[in-house]
């Protein structure tokens, strides 16, 4: 077996898929399993700019998280979606989010970056 799969953390590697200022805010906004166009990912996340959200899509999509569709039609029209592995992450950042919740009275002097949690049901 190759060496340098036992030097790959698993740890790291999850926080590699998610980690970064807007991964997460784009895998929660995708959570209800419909597809959403560029422009609507855009609009939906505010502050994220072309360059960020291009860079965003295509990590998660070389990871597996999402899918990306391109329809051949005038102007073209791209849509993008989680994947089986990208709803099952949703599980985890749920856990995740509990965590959050169970121990923000002992964090309640910071500030968090997400205004309104997009995991909510």
């Amino acid at each position: 077996m190759d060496s340098s799969f036992h030097d790959l953390c698993p740890l790291r590697l999850t926080m590699d898929i998610i980690g970064g200022k807007w991964k997460l805010n784009i895998i929660c906004l995708l959570k209800d399993g419909r597809p959403w166009r560029y422009n609507a990912i855009k609009r939906a996340v505010p502050g994220i700019t072309n360059v960020m959200l291009a860079q965003s899509l295509k990590s998660l999509e070389g990871y597996g998280i999402l899918s990306r569709q391109q329809y051949n039609e005038v102007p073209v029209r791209v849509e993008y979606q989680l994947t089986d592995a990208g709803v099952e992450l949703l599980e985890l950042l749920r856990q995740l989010r509990d965590w959050g919740n169970q121990h923000m009275q002992e964090f309640s002097n910071l500030k968090s970056h997400c205004p309104q949690c997009l995991l909510q049901e």
